[in-house]
């Protein structure tokens, strides 16, 4: 049966390409969508990692602290030496309000520590004018474009910030040297940077608020399996007093509007066999047509309606399976070069970065994603096939020799 469904399935060489040839670009199309997919989820989860950290510690109390004291690691030096080998961020947050040419705003002001690949990283992907404050520098403040803008101050100019309720100072004076440019409004008109030591002095001496881990070398969402194990290790290792959470715990909506992605592809790629499936469904009912003589000689030579319907099936599966395994071999070959990096052309790649994508992607995807291309393609030629093989098998042999078309 299987030799015969081979010949008959080259019987009509140009239809029998066609369809295969068809179930062929869908797996390919299908391939390169999940690939472009796999690169923004992974663009996004790079961008936000970038922005939150593959980890961050705070205090165990501070999602309910009423108190600016109550979110403090007044502990900071000893947390920061228990910390893994990674790159990292350490910030003070500090509430306050900030006057400059007689107008004010209420903001956050960030007093920020980086690991030299981190503030190299934050400079890159923020500041649009002027420079960070240097670490050792107490009056230099980076603003928000927009907070600037709000405030009508410049570089160079002086700007005032008061932080009632604080531990430290509580007032201060800073030069303006850089503008900040976040890509959302909302922490544009309202962040402010100085050096940890500067935050430290106005609001609270020797604490931070949290810290920050990052690991560069994950740029996939595949990568990620790896920071669940640094978090539990972290958390034994600082105990109960402090929170140790992942970027899934700090943006749990952008984390589940990733995890959304996945049957919304699966949707698309249903969507596509369809298609495919009609015309694999009709390729098999006009190969049944012409050949319901021959399917009557056979049925009167000892072949039962099981073997009618296996061949029938056995068509189908044959030119799901060369056109997918075609396809596959071209998607393959296509992720392979989006695997190494691709960008857009402008002006779309700076149209991209103002929505917090990167300008690099990288294509990937998942055993998983390999997996549902494959039941997608089986179910597709067993579906399209079943209506043919059930008329085949319902064929008296008599009947099916008198047939003509």
């Amino acid at each position: 049966m299987l030799s015969l469904a081979w010949r008959n399935i080259w019987r009509k060489r140009g239809r029998s390409l066609m369809t295969a040839g068809a179930i062929g670009l869908v797996v390919l199309i299908t391939i390169i969508f999940y690939g472009f997919a796999g690169a923004a989820i992974s663009g996004i989860y790079q961008r936000l990692t970038e922005r939150v950290g593959h980890l961050q510690v705070q205090v165990a109390s501070y999602r309910d602290a009423r108190d600016f004291a109550d979110r403090l690691i007044f502990n900071a030096a000893t947390v920061q030496a228990a910390l893994p080998e990674a790159e990292w961020l350490a910030a003070l947050d500090v509430p306050g309000l900030l006057e400059g040419d007689g107008r004010s705003r209420g903001i956050v002001l960030s007093g920020l520590a980086h690991s030299p690949a981190m503030r190299a990283q934050f400079k890159e992907s923020y500041l649009v004018m002027g420079t960070l404050p240097e670490h050792d520098d107490p009056v230099g403040i980076a603003l928000g474009s927009r907070l600037a803008r709000a405030l009508q101050v410049e570089l160079g100019d002086t700007v005032y910030l008061y932080a009632p309720g604080t531990l430290g100072f509580g007032a201060a004076a800073y030069m303006v040297v850089g503008l900040l440019d976040y890509g959302e409004p909302m922490l544009d008109s309202r962040s402010a940077v100085v050096a940890l030591a500067a935050a430290q002095e106005l609001a609270a001496p020797g604490a931070v608020s949290r810290f920050g881990l990052f690991f560069p070398e994950l740029i996939r969402l595949g990568d990620d399996v790896r920071v669940p194990a640094q978090q539990e290790a972290l958390q034994a290792a600082l105990g109960p007093g402090f929170a140790v959470e992942t970027w899934r715990q700090l943006e749990p909506g952008m984390a589940a509007t990733i995890e959304l992605t996945e049957p919304m592809m699966a949707v698309f790629a249903a969507i596509f066999f369809i298609l495919a499936g009609l015309l694999v469904m009709n390729t098999i009912y006009l190969s049944l047509i012409e050949r319901i003589r021959e399917f009557g000689v056979i049925m009167a030579l000892g072949a039962n309606r099981r073997h009618v319907i296996g061949m029938v099936l056995t068509e189908s599966l044959l030119l799901c399976l060369a056109g997918a395994a075609a396809g596959a071999a071209l998607g393959g070959i296509s992720l392979a070069f989006m695997a190494q990096g691709f960008s857009f052309p402008e002006p779309l790649a700076s149209a991209y970065a103002e929505f917090g994508l990167p300008r690099v992607f990288y294509g990937s995807i998942t055993v998983a994603q390999v997996l549902t291309v494959l039941g997608f393609t089986l179910v597709t030629a067993l579906l399209a096939a079943l209506i043919p093989a059930r008329a085949a098998g319902k064929l008296e042999p008599v009947e099916a020799m008198r047939f003509t078309a």
